[in-house]
């Protein structure tokens, strides 16, 4: 690369960063406000998990979707219109007047993020070449994180003294900022099947097989939850036949049928967030709810976790562009069980310090694995398949983060049915928390059973 070349990689990989704090730290300060928007629209404890669960369902149909629209019309140009449409729907979000209404922007919001997830990825590895990608990958897993970060800090600080509305406004407005610097600082385009056709039908068998899947985990263990689910495995095998047959698939899927690396990443990916999305969720609820503390005071107790994330991603990605990335991954999820475990024995009087240790614990290995795992996807496919690689790599995150969501919904319904959060009920909360960082670890052990054959297929 001439030294313009890497003076206009860096710039697009900061204006790329800029957008990436959006999304995490909209979710992760979001977390914090829940307690007051279930007093504002009189949510139940279930109802709660569909704040999150919304917006992760859109996001996970469309990436695939929006990243093949990204080949079609252009990355860049995609990219910018989800920016734009997450920064319009922040603000509807902080007009609604109603539950529903918030539950209704925030699945538009997903479908927003699922243009910029699908193709974010992708522009990086197009600006960076595999000598550097780790690098590149790695900064932006460190914002990331440091916007998990974030977070909880300014969003606990924010709610305390504006209230929670005033989170979708200040999200609405950097988003527009990002924006703007998105269309100054990426001045390629990237356009690797121009001319070709647009696989609507796959579109759709596919958005109803992820659909049900994810709604029959949120279903369970009702009955119609297991037939959702089921219904939804076979229209995926219906989608993987028919993309087969189609000339122009919205997915390439022979790169998990023909390519084990790439197969095992994306599966270390899903289960990855699968068994730990949801650890925040419920503790911002345990520490506000059963230990008393306000929104603020809970906001710096999970700080913790997402600090240790950044600095480790940081040096990760450096890591991964001179050894085994898989290795790397393999090693965080490992620490990940470790601090999953400890979780599990949390009662209403554990000590606070120990649940620092823990988060710091589970940083270390959230940090030490994203960015290695990533890299290894992008660089196990072709460039012209960036963009398909790159909704993969999302949507397995947003997949994982909703089933994750959906495993600790099922927890507290049948621990405590639909009811409010009570300080009669915390017992009840306490054993769904317990049930729920108990499948997360079975969950991530048999996770870093897939990573480590991942590392003797790679060598």
């Amino acid at each position: 690369m001439s030294s313009a070349t890497v003076q206009d990689a860096q710039k697009g990989l900061w204006a790329i960063c800029i957008a990436a704090f959006l999304i995490p730290f909209m979710g992760s300060a979001l977390n914090l406000a829940l307690p007051d928007i279930s007093e504002s629209f009189s949510f139940k404890a279930v109802t709660l998990t569909w704040m999150a669960a919304s917006y992760m369902i859109s996001t996970a149909i469309f990436q695939i979707p929006f990243a093949r629209l990204g080949d079609l019309v252009g990355r860049k140009r995609v990219y910018i219109c989800g920016i734009l449409g997450f920064s319009i729907c922040m603000l509807l979000s902080g007009f609604a007047q109603s539950g529903a209404a918030i539950i209704v922007f925030r699945f538009l919001t997903g479908m927003c993020s699922a243009m910029m997830f699908g193709n974010n990825i992708a522009i990086l590895s197009s600006l960076f070449p595999p000598q550097k990608r780790g690098w590149a990958l790695g900064i932006n897993t460190a914002v990331v994180y440091a916007s998990l970060a974030a977070g909880p800090l300014l969003g606990g600080l924010i709610t305390h003294y504006f209230g929670w509305r005033s989170i979708f406004f200040i999200s609405g407005a950097i988003g527009f900022i990002a924006a703007g610097l998105a269309r100054l600082f990426l001045t390629g385009e990237w356009t690797e099947s121009k001319g070709e056709k647009f696989d609507y039908m796959g579109s759709a068998i596919y958005g109803i097989a992820i659909t049900c899947v994810i709604l029959g985990c949120t279903q369970l263990p009702k009955t119609h939850g297991f037939a959702l689910i089921l219904f939804g495995i076979v229209a995926l095998l219906f989608f993987s036949y028919y993309e087969q047959k189609c000339p122009y698939p919205v997915f390439n899927v022979t790169l998990f049928s023909r390519n084990r690396v790439f197969a095992l990443s994306s599966l270390s990916a899903l289960i990855n967030y699968a068994s730990t999305s949801a650890i925040i969720f419920m503790l911002s609820l345990y520490l506000q709810y059963v230990r008393g503390f306000n929104a603020q005071q809970a906001g710096f107790i999970l700080i913790s976790q997402a600090c240790v994330q950044a600095i480790f991603s940081l040096l990760s990605g450096r890591l991964s562009d001179r050894f085994s990335p898989s290795f790397l991954a393999t090693m965080g999820m490992a620490v990940i069980v470790m601090g999953l475990v400890g979780l599990v024995f949390i009662t209403q009087h554990t000590s606070i310090y120990y649940i620092i240790a823990l988060l710091f614990l589970l940083g270390i290995g959230f940090g030490i694995f994203a960015s290695p795992n990533t890299n290894v996807i992008m660089s196990s496919v072709d460039k012209k398949y960036y963009g398909q690689a790159s909704a993969v790599t999302g949507t397995m995150r947003m997949t994982g983060q909703a089933l994750s969501m959906g495993i600790a919904g099922m927890a507290i319904a049948l621990q405590m049915g639909n009811q409010k959060m009570a300080p009669q009920v915390y017992p009840q909360f306490l054993s769904s928390m317990q049930i729920t960082f108990i499948i997360f670890a079975v969950l991530c052990s048999v996770g870093v059973y897939a990573s480590s054959k991942r590392v003797k297929q790679e060598k």
